[in-house]
């Protein structure tokens, strides 16, 4: 038996500063009342004084270096001076009054004895008051262990187990530590990413079942790094496998390693660790890793001693140094895979690189279907289209759609949402809020909408650009007016597709140019997307004929020095400049072909400021050129009908199975 046990456990109260104000704050009123001057005083005026003093009130003065005189009273006229009885004035009261000088008070005296009002004694002292003396003196020392003790309880605060206050802590991890069924999220939670959830999955069984894979003679891997766009959900697979993993997972971000102290940024590391192996298996999750991870010996503004590199540095050593770490499995998460250092990326360290994408098609539909069963919505939403008309968008701002969603219809006092609310909730993320109340003048409103109409109208008659859904004139962010399309979703694009593109965008500077006799500042987003589409297409796609099959491009950001030279560069302008002037001028062909069906609708957003499809069709005709977006429908529509009619003959052919042989029986 352990005789600690046998020990009575005494509970003694932990120091407190606030103990120490108690205790000062009694020892100071003990003193004060208990002291032989203790008991009723008050303040006088000099005649209130001289008229005690002449009835004979007053037992005896004490009279100060700094003019004040502090009369005692006898305890026969303690009712007539403070209205109060004897037992309620204290054990001397008096009161205090200030005179003009000593001198004075002397002269006063000496004719009230001479009188015979005033028999006492008078004391002269300096001034002495115990409680202020006191105040005084601790006052300062108190506030200076008061601002000590702020601070260093800011430093620790946080800080590990050693306690707030301690400023050792500050080389403690700051990692979250979430243990056994903390974390409520799980793979049901995550919408889409079906490739990194299956990786994902593997090192959850990994741990959960180590003995399936380590009987082959496999390792358990020791890392996954998840890269992608920001938004797509790596920090919630990583939540994800902390909901799923029966295991403790410690969670913090790359930026809590670094410190304005010199060395803290390596011991958080070595006490991550050291926690991790107390506990393994787990999981250590690092977001945001670029943040300590960055290639070192590449940041020309620090020396060879930088913080950021030693704390890398401390990283590498303890993923796969000297020591081990079994059992503890590091996930990680950047949207910077480019700028990390090779060392970190190797194999051994990070042994997968789990790509996390921007959803496609479907992905976005299973993305949709998990915000909308939060929201009240009617028979008029259709998730299909919301996917389709949102490409590029990540899991993060459909989520924001479906909010925005619910708030427009909440502004409009709806029960439910509609579509109209998602159409307009996707018109405020992409284009921003729009603005009917900004005044224009007519020529104004007019070159915006002969400038609107020339993108729809191009955009109509070119084979490769985007199908049009809708074009407004009404100001919306920015920008004076936009024309909306449903951009087709290519894992390739060529040539072809980017021309006719770059063509449709300068339709609107080739409508000014054409129609309105001058040009103007309307086109200037225009101008710039198709110069960085033109030089992108030349310089790294390769799509020039004087420069074919080159690129150019150059991943090494502190690299200051061009990879090509100046007369490499004089031909990449002048390609760029016979690319964009060539589509320029079919831009101008195609609006001089079809000038009259570009006035119509122009003047149909004069009219209507917000124009679809449908009004666009009633004016050209049915688009010649069917998008790739609508080829997928009609090969999807093909597709049921060849099922259905393969699920007919199936049942015909059953049946008539079945007839013969009916019949072969009765002939039996």
């Amino acid at each position: 038996m352990n005789k600690n046990q046998d020990k009575p456990k005494i509970n003694m109260p932990k120091p407190n500063l606030s103990w120490l104000y108690i205790t000062i704050a009694v020892v100071m009123g003990f003193l004060y009342f208990t002291s032989s001057e203790g008991g009723l005083n008050k303040e006088i005026t000099y005649t209130e004084f001289k008229d005690i003093v002449e009835k004979g009130y007053a037992e005896k003065l004490i009279a100060y270096d700094n003019n004040t005189v502090k009369v005692f009273i006898k305890k026969e006229n303690i009712v007539d001076v403070f209205k109060k009885e004897a037992t309620n004035a204290g054990k001397n009261p008096s009161v205090s009054v200030q005179v003009g000088s000593i001198e004075s008070l002397d002269k006063f005296i000496d004719e009230e004895e001479e009188k015979g009002n005033f028999k006492g004694s008078i004391r002269y002292e300096k001034d002495s008051d115990v409680f202020s003396t006191i105040f005084w003196n601790i006052l300062p020392i108190a506030f200076f262990i008061g601002i000590w003790m702020f601070f260093m309880r800011r430093m620790g605060n946080g800080s590990g187990a050693g306690g707030a206050g301690n400023v050792f802590n500050v080389g403690r991890s700051k990692a979250q530590l979430f243990e056994k069924g903390a974390s409520k999220v799980t793979f049901k939670d995550v919408a889409g990413q079906a490739a990194a959830k299956q990786e994902v999955q593997e090192i959850v069984e990994f741990l959960k079942e180590p003995q399936k894979y380590t009987e082959l003679g496999g390792k358990i891997p020791k890392g996954a790094l998840l890269v992608g766009p920001p938004g797509t959900g790596k920090t919630l697979l990583a939540k994800a496998v902390a909901g799923e993993a029966d295991v403790p997972f410690f969670s913090m971000s790359g930026s809590d390693f670094v410190e304005m102290f010199v060395g803290v940024g390596a011991s958080r590391v070595r006490d991550l660790f050291r926690q991790a192996k107390e506990k393994s298996p787990c999981i250590i999750f690092i977001d945001e890793i670029d943040a300590v991870g960055r290639a070192r010996g590449k940041n020309p503004n620090m020396g060879g001693n930088d913080e950021r590199e030693n704390t890398l540095n401390q990283l590498l050593t303890e993923m796969d140094g000297f020591g081990t770490n079994s059992g503890v499995i590091i996930l990680a998460a950047t949207n910077r895979a480019d700028i990390l250092d090779s060392a970190l990326l190797r194999a051994g360290r990070f042994d997968r690189q789990i790509h996390v994408d921007l959803p496609d098609l479907n992905e976005r539909k299973e993305v949709f279907g998990v915000h909308i069963r939060q929201l009240k919505i009617d028979k008029t939403v259709d998730i299909d289209l919301l996917s389709r008309q949102t490409p590029g968008f990540s899991g993060a701002d459909i989520a924001n759609v479906c909010n925005e969603a619910a708030l427009i219809a909440a502004r409009h006092n709806k029960p439910s949402v509609s579509k109209d609310d998602f159409m307009a909730a996707i018109d405020r993320i992409v284009g921003g809020l729009e603005k009917k109340t900004k005044v224009m003048t007519a020529n104004e409103k007019r070159s915006i909408a002969l400038h609107e109409a020339g993108h729809a109208t191009i955009s109509w008659f070119l084979k490769y650009a985007n199908p049009l859904i809708k074009v407004t004139i009404v100001p919306r962010g920015r920008a004076l007016g936009a024309a909306w399309y449903l951009p087709e979703e290519r894992q390739i694009t060529t040539k072809e597709q980017m021309l006719d593109e770059m063509c449709a965008t300068l339709g609107g500077r080739a409508a000014e140019e054409l129609f309105i006799g001058h040009i103007s500042t309307g086109a200037m987003n225009d101008l710039e997307r198709v110069t960085k589409q033109a030089y992108g297409m030349i310089a790294y796609a390769g799509m020039s004929d004087k420069l074919p099959n080159l690129c150019y491009y150059n991943n090494d950001e502190y690299n200051f020095s061009k990879p090509y030279s100046e007369h490499t560069a004089e031909l990449i302008d002048s390609e760029v400049k016979k690319m964009i002037a060539e589509q320029y001028e079919r831009a101008k062909e195609l609006l001089a072909e079809h000038k009259e069906g570009h006035n119509k609708l122009a003047e149909l957003l004069i009219e209507k400021e917000v124009i679809f499809a449908e009004d666009v069709e009633a004016i050209f005709g049915k688009r010649p050129w069917a998008s790739r977006s609508e080829e997928i429908m009609a090969e999807e529509k093909s597709l049921e009908n060849d099922s259905k009619l393969i699920e007919n003959k199936k049942e015909n052919n059953e049946e008539g199975n079945e007839q013969p042989s009916k019949e072969a029986e009765k002939t039996v």
